[in-house]
């Protein structure tokens, strides 16, 4: 990884990807001892609230030997009471790094644009690259190769869609997006990915109807169909993808034995999914929650390594 920057996926080639994975399942395995954050001091700028990707950042730089303090909507507001460039002049003189999970892409951008040290993207409204770095691991683990599995994304065509056609495209995985019409995934990450799949020999695929899914398939995915900031379309975002669209016990009992379902996380049952999926006998949902600690990890150590 040349760039002192992790903002898109968009920005990695297959072989840094790659990178990033192999030095993940060492981390995980305890194959590798690395403080690189030593004496090192992050900031946390959480505009959107979580519990995975904040819990597992701050728990993956204090193992590589730093501290952080979380700054959330309340503390810092982003655009309105300072602008976007003078924050990040400001955090610039103090702190190492800084994790941002941030609504809007072209604030991320600026922060990055206007710091000497790390910026890294914990979540955007139009991508998720931490997910997917943490998405494909979990995948690697449970199917021991990504070239050639085949993942079906069930759902909106939302940053995670976006940053998993991207990295799985990358990787020689085949992906499928299974929405209704208009919830596609948005043409610059879309034919970001067909270019990338042509590249790598894998094939890029859109349907609305989630009875096209190959029985064979390696892996069932799905998301909220309400993200944050959607919710004032909730209403019509339901009616839209409905039962046909949801991830209940028929589909996955349909599937082959060896097909695996994934969900980022937070779930709602009665809505993507039925109650109880989350802890079907196909579900990897929790190895991909831990998963996000490693990726993380993974990102954090060969930045700063470099620096």
């Amino acid at each position: 990884m040349v760039k002192k920057d992790f903002l898109s996926l968009v920005d990695l080639n297959s072989d840094q990807i790659g990178l990033l994975l192999s030095n993940a399942i060492n981390i995980k395995n305890n194959k590798i001892a690395t403080s690189p954050l030593k004496g090192k001091i992050l900031a946390l700028i959480f505009q959107h609230p979580s519990l995975r990707t904040r819990v597992s950042f701050e728990i993956g730089i204090r193992k590589l030997g730093g501290d952080c303090f979380y700054l959330d909507k309340s503390s810092i507001q982003i655009g309105e009471r300072e602008s976007v460039e003078n924050i990040a002049k400001v955090l610039d003189r103090w702190v190492d790094g800084i994790i941002v999970r941030i609504p809007s892409p072209q604030d991320l951008i600026i922060l990055a644009q206007n710091t000497n040290i790390p910026v890294i993207n914990a979540m955007t409204d139009a991508e998720h690259p931490c997910q997917t770095i943490a998405d494909l691991l979990t995948i690697l683990e449970h199917k021991k190769t990504l070239k050639g599995i085949s993942v079906a994304f069930i759902g909106d065509g939302n940053n995670v869609a976006s940053s998993l056609a991207i990295g799985c495209s990358s990787v020689g995985a085949n992906f499928t997006l299974v929405c209704p019409p208009g919830y596609e995934i948005p043409k610059e990450y879309w034919n970001e990915a067909a270019n990338r799949a042509s590249k790598n020999k894998s094939t890029l695929s859109i349907t609305n109807n989630p009875l096209d899914i190959n029985p064979s398939v390696d892996v069932i995915y799905t998301d909220v169909w309400i993200s944050m900031g959607q919710e004032k379309e909730a209403s019509r975002r339901r009616e839209s993808f409905g039962l046909k669209y949801q991830v209940n016990n028929k589909l996955l009992d349909s599937m082959s034995l060896n097909t695996i379902f994934m969900h980022d996380m937070p779930a709602h049952e009665g809505e993507e999914i039925a109650e109880g999926i989350l802890n079907h006998s196909k579900s990897v949902v929790f190895d991909q929650s831990e998963n996000r600690l490693y990726a993380q990890m993974s990102i954090m150590d060969i930045i700063f390594q470099t620096l």
